[in-house]
């Protein structure tokens, strides 16, 4: 049986000296490690990629957009399957390890696996040569790509909170949502990682094949940081619009990489760092 994405818990709630026991809902959080399954039919090999706290559900989705964020894949026609691991058969990983196993033949950078993926760290990038490499990586947008309207970009904010089923109960959780120039939601993932929630998304566009993320709006519930950025820009995702601060190396890279940087996004205003030449101003 899966594991929920919200979980029970008793509390005590104080309010001006009133006293209340009662029962609220917390946002799930589980470790999900990630294996890989590469090489020859005949020699296939298995390797640990990532281990990352996340908010149970679209684990697929997550496994598959982490492993295109990192530039191990480049699409989705490069993964033949993705499952559970089912054969550990214990309570502490039901659901909590997930293999993806790639198409036969399949050329795999042993140096990229054995790397410390920064994004599962809470230090974030360290180092200039860790920094110069993800540079390095990324391709840059064209800025004439599309044109948006300031109208639509004030209406997302809402669109995206009436949108937030596990946020609307827990109040504790990050979501990652795509729109397309006209406002229109088209994919929408919360977790209580912000990089979790955005592999979700760009995992759901590769698996459905239905959206392509390079005309339109990712949406990010909180704060902009270099490594959301980067995890666009592997997309081409050419706007970003975030609720909360960027950072001025997200600043900087967004230019670089030709993205259109919104961040403070309220009911009535935003400000653009970066990229106005998408945004059709009056």
């Amino acid at each position: 049986m899966g594991i929920s994405a919200v979980s029970a818990t008793q509390l005590i709630r104080w309010n001006n000296h009133s006293i209340e026991y009662t029962e609220d809902l917390l946002a799930a959080e589980e470790p999900l490690e990630i294996r890989l399954g590469f090489g020859s039919a005949q020699n296939r090999m298995q390797q640990r990629i990532s281990v990352t706290m996340r908010t149970p559900g679209n684990d697929f989705e997550l496994a598959i957009g982490f492993l295109f964020t990192e530039g191990i894949i480049q699409n989705i026609n490069q993964v033949s399957s993705v499952q559970y691991c089912t054969e550990l058969n214990t309570k502490q990983h039901e659901n909590n390890v997930v293999r993806v196993e790639l198409v036969d033949g399949f050329e795999i950078n042993l140096q990229t696996l054995q790397r410390n993926f920064y994004t599962t760290s809470s230090c974030g990038v360290c180092g200039k040569s860790s920094i110069d490499a993800v540079f390095q990586h990324c391709d840059s947008i064209a800025l004439d790509q599309i044109s948006i309207t300031t109208e639509t970009l004030i209406g997302l904010n809402q669109s995206l909170r009436n949108s937030q089923t596990i946020f609307t109960y827990t109040g504790g959780i990050h979501a990652s949502a795509f729109f397309d120039t006209q406002g229109n939601l088209k994919i929408i993932r919360e977790d209580v990682g912000r990089h979790n929630a955005l592999d979700k998304l760009i995992g759901a566009s590769l698996s459905q094949k239905e959206y392509t993320l390079k005309e339109g709006v990712l949406f990010l519930s909180g704060r902009a940081s270099f490594e959301l950025i980067q995890k666009a820009v592997m997309a081409q995702i050419p706007v970003i619009v975030a609720v909360g601060a960027p950072s001025s190396l997200a600043v900087d890279f967004a230019k670089a990489s030709g993205i259109t940087l919104i961040g403070f996004m309220k009911e009535n205003k935003f400000n653009i760092y970066c990229g106005e030449q998408r945004i059709a101003l009056k």
